[in-house]
């Protein structure tokens, strides 16, 4: 029984490490985004927020594209989380591919994605991303905004770390011909 319940915590403690390794390993800092996009090298760049997001909060024109990874459903809302449903953009992957193509990139491209603080949509996008053969998919560690404080008099508020408050280039309304729309 001793032997089954240590395996079991061993079994416990190296999912959780690789699971940790894993976010690190594909995880990049603001500052490590902004200089590899501006090498230019076979970097796609893209901002996987809701567009409607993207307009309250801010955007970078350093992206390449706006795809949404998660959209927001409006018809229904999500009594738990207190906010409308989220579903996973079903051509997040077409999308993806045909701004490869437009930027004159395969798949073998470094795709770094970008969401609002790292967490919600940042990650679970690059690993969805590398689980569909996308092998150099990356993720800006804190996003855009980054994370909430959790003390003092600023408490809740975004403007301790992401890509906003590391003093990179962001202006406070979207690029027209880089937000994602439905209208062309």
């Amino acid at each position: 029984m001793k032997n089954i319940i240590i395996r079991s915590l061993f079994s416990v403690l190296l999912a959780i490490s690789f699971g940790a390794a894993n976010a690190n390993e594909i995880g990049i800092s603001p500052q490590e985004t902004h200089t590899l996009i501006n090498q230019g090298d076979n970097v796609l760049f893209i901002d996987v927020r809701d567009p409607v997001e993207i307009m309250f909060i801010g955007f970078t024109d350093k992206v390449n594209l706006n795809i949404p990874y998660l959209m927001v459903d409006r018809s229904q809302w999500d009594a738990k989380k207190k906010r409308f449903r989220l579903y996973k953009n079903p051509d997040f992957i077409t999308q993806v591919k045909a701004a490869l193509t437009a930027q004159g990139l395969d798949e073998s491209a470094t795709i770094i994605t970008m969401c609002r603080s790292g967490s919600e949509r940042g990650l679970p996008s690059a690993k969805f991303l590398r689980e569909s053969g996308f092998e150099n998919a990356r993720y800006v560690i804190n996003g855009f905004q980054g994370g909430k404080l959790k003390k003092g008099a600023h408490a809740g508020l975004r403007i301790k770390n992401g890509w906003q408050n590391e003093g990179l280039p962001w202006k406070a309304k979207p690029n027209p011909s880089k937000i994602y729309r439905t209208d062309r």
